[in-house]
């Protein structure tokens, strides 16, 4: 049996509106102690979804807090699946706080971040999946990511695991029943396991394959914008950003350090990065940024190698394409408001090889939505999860590969025609993989590694 919890809903600051939660065993005996209505009426006995207009009092003194609209969601049809009161108070941080310090004065306990969730979680109204969903929602930086997020939160992806852990159940309980019992029950043909078997990790593999488009959703693309000194990039960030947040001159190496900043492109949270100018060096800091360069180039998922339109190509160029290596890469001939015409597309192949090439001018805002709309194509159209689960979470990506890996092994023995209960305990690990991204078999560290993340009230 749970304690009743309470916690502040909101955000902190000035607001219409702040909402102070209540749930457990005794949330309406907590808030009939220091709430009033104002018609005199037993509003406990209200049914669910009802909101009474009252006011907040502190329960020692009588005294008067705030006027508000309480709301009752009666267990089990709300978040946790406890008796919830929501207490509607002016927004505001002092109003907020009132109410709160009123109500645990009168038996609520502060809850900790999550637990509202967790509770959700642990009385069965939400997988794991759609508890970390929950998360991805509150974090997400534009609508594709939040959709994707809204689709964990239906429960796409913990429906998808969930048969195939029925699946690998009704396999187990075959193979054991063959083994207890080998004269009434005989050995599942190797044939027709082997099929099944192969059915749950080819779609187990599909599942691991959009992971990377997941990855792209949740934490963003990252862009890095590479090239010799002077040729525009820090320009470029600002234009692509719509602000100037790059120091931009005329003289070379301004850019010391690693910029980096969040845009929406296509949909898509984009993390770019701004580098120092590469070229041969002989000064200890601009060393120390090319180095920075180096490595975050090493972590995009997309270069954009900046030349100069009016420069032509150089030694300083010929550097910076070394240092993209075999990264996927966009190449940006910028400063084409000063040579229209350009750096010959020869050229550009003899330097970076068969890339897209886009022509524009940070400085005019010339083709900066082509520079967009290439970054969008070369990462490819990702499917956004409405219909098919798509998975965004490292933990749920590195459960799959190790039941991936279970099933692989369960193929090998019975390619080898192994005893059943060697493949058997494959089985087991497999389900047992799989039971921890939806949380049948997760331990207590890792539901709290989850939950410690979020934001307390929620």
């Amino acid at each position: 049996m749970f304690d009743t919890i309470a916690a502040i809903a909101t955000p902190p600051g000035e607001g219409g509106i702040g909402i102070i939660r209540v749930s457990g065993p005794e949330a309406l005996e907590v808030a009939q102690r220091v709430f009033r209505a104002a018609r005199a009426r037993d509003w406990v006995k209200e049914p669910g979804y009802r909101m009474v207009y009252g006011h907040v009092v502190d329960a020692a003194t009588g005294e008067i807090i705030d006027e508000v609209l309480l709301s009752i969601m009666r267990a089990p049809h709300s978040y946790t699946r406890e008796d919830v009161v929501e207490i509607n108070a002016h927004g505001g941080w002092m109003a907020v706080s009132r109410v709160l310090e009123a109500v645990l004065k009168a038996g609520a306990r502060l809850a900790e971040p999550g637990e509202f969730t967790r509770r959700a979680f642990l009385n069965g109204r939400i997988d794991l999946t759609q508890a970390e969903a929950v998360l991805d929602i509150i974090r997400s930086k534009t609508r594709e990511s939040m959709d994707v997020a809204v689709s964990q939160l239906r429960g796409l992806l913990g429906a998808r695991v969930r048969e195939l852990r029925e699946e690998l159940v009704a396999l187990q309980a075959e193979i054991e029943a063959s083994i207890d019992f080998p004269e009434e029950v005989g050995a599942p043909a190797p044939d027709g396991l082997r099929a099944r078997l192969e059915r749950v990790k080819d779609e187990i593999t599909r599942l691991v394959a959009t992971s990377e488009t997941g990855r792209v959703y949740r934490e963003g693309l990252a862009v890095v914008i590479v090239g010799k000194p002077n040729v525009g990039k820090s320009s470029l960030l600002n234009a692509l950003l719509g602000e100037e947040r790059a120091l931009v001159t005329d003289i070379p190496g301004t850019t010391r350090d690693v910029i980096e900043e969040v845009a929406r492109i296509g949909g898509i949270p984009v993390r770019l990065a701004d580098t120092a100018g590469v070229r041969e060096t002989g000064d200890v800091v601009e060393k120390m940024g090319i180095e920075r360069a180096r490595r975050k180039v090493a972590e995009a998922d997309v270069v954009l190698l900046v030349l100069d339109a009016a420069q032509g190509v150089d030694a300083g160029d010929r550097v910076a394409a070394e240092l993209i290596g075999g990264k996927r890469r966009i190449v940006v001939v910028n400063k084409i408001d000063l040579v229209p015409e350009g750096i010959p597309e020869d050229v550009i192949r003899e330097l970076a090889g068969e890339v897209p090439v886009v022509r524009a001018s940070a400085k005019k805002g010339t083709n900066l939505d082509a520079v967009a709309r290439t970054i969008g194509e070369l990462v490819g159209r990702l499917p956004r999860g409405e219909d098919a689960p798509v998975v965004t979470n490292v933990r749920h990506r590195a459960a799959l590969e190790r039941a991936g890996q279970h099933i692989s092994d369960a193929l090998d023995g019975v390619q080898k025609s192994l005893p059943l209960d060697i493949v058997a305990i494959d089985l087991y690990g497999a389900l047992g993989a799989l039971g921890e991204i939806i949380g049948v078999t997760a331990t207590e560290e890792i539901i709290d590694r989850i939950f410690e993340t979020f934001c307390v009230g929620k």
